[in-house]
C-alpha cells in the first residue's frame, strides 16, 4: 500500500471559479479576426454509430440519496439519479451552476495569421489532427469554457479541458437514439475533476475517463481521440493551414488571463478535493498518464521525462515512447497565461514503424533519434530525415495531468519517477 491521507480542501479559488461563470455577454472582442464558418456541431454523422439507451433494470427508486442531502443541487435536473456507479458523497458543487461555465456549441475558427495577433508563441493550445484537418484550441479560451462541441469532417467531437486537473481530452460525441450528444458543464466536481452532462438524456459524465457515472446512459464510455497540448509556435510552424478556435466566442471573457493564478504549484493543494491522496508524489506534481486498450496503464513523472527528454517504455506487450521538448507555458500558474513557466510539450507514441520496434534517444534542438536507423524525429512523431523520413509514429491518447487526479482515477497503475 502506498501512503495516503484523507483530505478535504476548499480555499479561496472558489472566488475564481465564480468569476469564470460570470454572466455571458454578446461580444465582438478586442481584435479584428478573420472568422471562418461555424462548425456544424450537431450535424448527423456516419462516424459515430447509432446506439440505444442502455436497458437498465432500475429506473425508479424511492430515494436515490439514501436519506442524505447531497452536496450538489438536484432541482431542475431531469437526470435519473436512481442510476449511479459512484458514491454521491464523492460529488461536490464547484460553485457555478449548470453551464455557468458555458460550453461553446457553435465554435467559429480563424486563420493562423489572424490568431497570431492575440496568441503568444509560448501559449498552450490543444492540437487535434484528424480527418485531414488540424485544429488548435487555445487554453486561454478553454480555461473559461471547458467544453467545445465541435465537428471535424464527419465526426462530432467534444474538446474538453478541466483546469483543476489540467486534463485536456477529446472525445467522439456518440449518436444515441438518433441524436448526437452535446455536452455541458454540470457545475459539479468529483475528485476535483469536471463532471459533464449531456443535454439529450441529462446523464452525468466524468471528464477524466469519459464515462457516464449517473443517469440513463450509466456505464457508457466515450471514445477517446488522441490529442496533445503543444505551443502555439509549434502549431503554426507545423500546421500552416490549420484552423484556430476563434476568440470571437459570443461571450465576454478576459481571454489570456488565468483565473486560476498560482494553482499550478507543486506545493499547493487540489481544489475541493475529497478523498485519499497518494503520497508517492506531491498531489500537484505533473505526470504523463497512459491507459492502453489492452488494459495496461502507467504514470510517468513529468520531472523524470524532462530530465531524460525521452522515455522508452513497455506496457504489457506494447512498446511506447514518450517525448518531451521545452517551449510551452503552463496555463495555470501565472495570472497571464503567456507568462506561465515553461512546462514543455509531451508526445506519447507507439514505438514501431512497419512492424519494426524502435528505441529513441534525445537529439538536438528538441528533436529525437531512433537508434536502429538514426532517423531524426520531431515532437509530433514524424521522421524528418534519415531512412525513415516521411514515416509517422502512431499517437497514443494520454493525460497530461496532476498526480492527485491520476492516482484517484487510475489507482492501480504503476508510477515511474525520479525516486
Amino acid at each position: 500500500m502506498h501512503p495516503r491521507k484523507r483530505i478535504w480542501i476548499i480555499f479561496p479559488l472558489m472566488t475564481l471559479l465564480l468569476t469564470a461563470c460570470s454572466a455571458a455577454l454578446s461580444s465582438t472582442g478586442t481584435q479584428e479576426a478573420e472568422i471562418l464558418p461555424a462548425a456544424a456541431g450537431n450535424r448527423s454523422s456516419d462516424a459515430a454509430p447509432a446506439e440505444e439507451t442502455p436497458d437498465h433494470q432500475l429506473t425508479e427508486c424511492e430515494d436515490p440519496f439514501g436519506g442524505e442531502i447531497p452536496a450538489f443541487r438536484t432541482d431542475g435536473w431531469e437526470t435519473n439519479f436512481c442510476l449511479h456507479s459512484v458514491d454521491y458523497a464523492e460529488i461536490f458543487s464547484g460553485g457555478p451552476p449548470r453551464d455557468g461555465i458555458p460550453p461553446l456549441d457553435s465554435p467559429r475558427f480563424e486563420s493562423i495569421a489572424s490568431a497570431n495577433l492575440w496568441i503568444e508563441d509560448i501559449e498552450p493550445v490543444i492540437l487535434l489532427d484528424m480527418e485531414g484537418e488540424a485544429r488548435a484550441y487555445p487554453l486561454q479560451i478553454l480555461t473559461w469554457h471547458e467544453i467545445v462541441n465541435d465537428q471535424v469532417g464527419e465526426i462530432p467531437v467534444a474538446v474538453t479541458f478541466c483546469p483543476l486537473c489540467n486534463t485536456a481530452l477529446v472525445f467522439v460525441r456518440p449518436e444515441i437514439n438518433g441524436e448526437i450528444l452535446t455536452f455541458g458543464t454540470s457545475g459539479n466536481l468529483r475528485y476535483s475533476d469536471l463532471v459533464m452532462w449531456d443535454r439529450q438524456t441529462e446523464s452525468w459524465w466524468q471528464q477524466f475517463n469519459g464515462e457516464a457515472i449517473i443517469g440513463d446512459l450509466l456505464g457508457t464510455k466515450l471514445e477517446r481521440i488522441p490529442s496533445a497540448i503543444i505551443s502555439w509556435s509549434d502549431f503554426k510552424s507545423n500546421y500552416p493551414d490549420g484552423l484556430v478556435l476563434s476568440i470571437q466566442t459570443g461571450f465576454q471573457r478576459s481571454y489570456g488571463r488565468n483565473p486560476y493564478a498560482g494553482y499550478d504549484n507543486v506545493n499547493s493543494h487540489p481544489f475541493a478535493y475529497v478523498g485519499d491522496l497518494d503520497g508517492q508524489l506531491p498531489a500537484m506534481a505533473r505526470v504523463v498518464g497512459v491507459n492502453l486498450e489492452n488494459g495496461e496503464g502507467g504514470a510517468f513523472a513529468l520531472e523524470l521525462l524532462q530530465e531524460n527528454r525521452v522515455l522508452n517504455e513497455k506496457l504489457g506487450d506494447v512498446a511506447l515512447v514518450l517525448f518531451w521538448k521545452p517551449g510551452t507555458a503552463s496555463a495555470l500558474e501565472s495570472s497571464s497565461i503567456s507568462n506561465g513557466r515553461d512546462v514543455g510539450t509531451t508526445g506519447v507514441f507507439a514505438a514501431a514503424v512497419d512492424g519494426q520496434t524502435l528505441t529513441f534517444e534525445a537529439g538536438e534542438e528538441g528533436q529525437f533519434l531512433d537508434k536502429e536507423t538514426r532517423s531524426t524525429w520531431d515532437i509530433f512523431g514524424k521522421a524528418l530525415d534519415g531512412p525513415l523520413a516521411g514515416s509517422s509514429l502512431e499517437r497514443l491518447a494520454h493525460h497530461d495531468t496532476f498526480w492527485f487526479a491520476w492516482a484517484a482515477f487510475v489507482p492501480d497503475s504503476e508510477l515511474s519517477s525520479k525516486e
